[in-house]
């Protein structure tokens, strides 16, 4: 094999609440993590030197980004010099709480793993992953998920929706580690987790329940992005939230003609947009 291209893809969250602070720094939280066919690509070649290379020129000069780790973590689990060029085609917005850095990262660990012959092991593969992110086991499937703990918990669950899905980002980079910095850790109203019944949640008990508690923090602080989801709830989503730490807002849309006229409007804005479709 000469070379080997991986789809990375995204991601949003279905609600997101943090529970409590825990011993070790992080945080107990609740989510659904709900992928998306919007992808990154990664592709692996051979080379006579390690190196990586990025459509997207910050990642290219960041010598600690999650594909470099994530090399270097298969490096010294299989004790073995890993040689090859790895390249990024950056297509999800940075910092945005698409999961794009933490889908990358995944994806080399499957990639390396596959395009060496490793043998590691799937129980192995999301040890390794576990210690680059706590949402980085969550990519090396292609579910949704309730997840909980750090958020390396998973609970496969199965989510019936057929419409738009209307996905906008504004071009703010957001860092989680200070978004972590400025919430307070409380219980919900109504625990994501009883929503599941029989490995399945009913999309409208999402739509009634789910929230995520950084939307108080970021929308403080980010009126632009606040404006955003309102704009969503204008043209009719039916369920509209903030994912993860990040500056995307999305929207569930039953009619195509209001999804359609959404994306318009917030292209307009030359704002980033994504719009999916489910049958």
């Amino acid at each position: 094999m000469e070379e080997l291209s991986i789809k990375s893809y995204s991601k949003i969250n279905l609600g997101l609440n943090i529970i409590s602070k825990r011993d070790d720094g992080f945080h107990n939280l609740q989510t659904i993590f709900f992928p998306l066919s919007l992808h990154d690509i990664v592709t692996i070649r051979k080379s006579e030197n390690f190196s990586f290379s990025s459509s997207d020129k910050s990642l290219s000069e960041d010598k600690n980004n999650l594909i470099i780790r994530a090399h270097d973590l298969i490096e010294q689990t299989s004790e073995k010099k890993i040689i090859c060029h790895i390249h990024l085609q950056k297509n999800i917005p940075i910092g945005a709480g698409l999961g794009g850095g933490s889908s990358n990262a995944a994806s080399v660990l499957k990639g390396l793993n596959e395009f060496f012959s490793l043998k590691i092991n799937n129980s192995k593969l999301k040890e390794l992953a576990l210690q680059l992110g706590s949402d980085v086991p969550l990519f090396l499937e292609k579910l949704p998920a309730f997840a909980e703990s750090r958020g390396e918990v998973l609970l496969p669950v199965k989510i019936s929706f057929s419409g738009y899905l209307l996905i906008v980002n504004p071009g703010i980079h957001i860092s989680t580690k200070r978004a972590f910095s400025k919430i307070t850790p409380k219980l919900p109203e109504v625990s994501l987790k009883k929503l599941i019944k029989n490995d399945e949640i009913n999309f409208d008990d999402l739509a009634k329940y789910a929230s995520n508690d950084f939307e108080r923090v970021i929308f403080e602080e980010y009126p632009q992005i606040k404006e955003i989801k309102m704009r969503m709830i204008n043209f009719d989503s039916k369920l509209s939230l903030l994912t993860g730490t990040g500056s995307t807002v999305f929207g569930f849309f039953d009619d195509e003609e209001a999804a359609y006229q959404a994306e318009q409007f917030f292209k307009c804005k030359n704002y980033f947009t994504y719009l999916q479709q489910f049958s």
